[in-house]
């Protein structure tokens, strides 16, 4: 039998989860990990080395896909990101969690003092 579960009984082998791509090796008779839904394929090694070439041409060819991939993703977040950030800062209604006004919020100089004058004006 070349199709496996999580969870079932498997004999002395290599299995191979293809989603995940983990490899598990199983000196004798012992559970597969994984639930029902973990699917692994025994394959001995030589199918693995016959295999082997294969899989890299896949990655040989696809391997140009992915860079441009790679790169529309990242000009869309830094086209749509800066977008996203000004947004988001316009939106921003001024809560600042990390401070606290325990005694209230600084005027600074709205209010002056009665006793303090006001300082002469500048180039007059």
């Amino acid at each position: 039998m070349l199709k496996h579960t999580g969870g079932q009984k498997a004999a002395k082998g290599t299995y191979w989860n293809l989603s995940s791509g983990q490899r598990v090796s199983i000196t004798g008779e012992e559970i597969l990990p994984g639930d029902e839904k973990t699917v692994y394929l025994k394959i001995p090694s030589a199918g693995l080395l016959l295999l082997a070439p294969f899989i890299g041409l896949a990655y040989a060819v696809f391997l140009p896909f992915i860079g441009i991939a790679m790169m529309l993703k990242l000009v869309g977040r830094k086209v749509f990101g800066g977008l996203l950030g000004t947004t988001a800062r316009s939106a921003s209604f001024g809560w600042r969690p990390k401070e606290a006004y325990l005694s209230g919020k600084k005027n600074g100089n709205k209010e002056k003092k009665k006793d303090e004058p006001e300082p002469p004006e500048q180039g007059k």
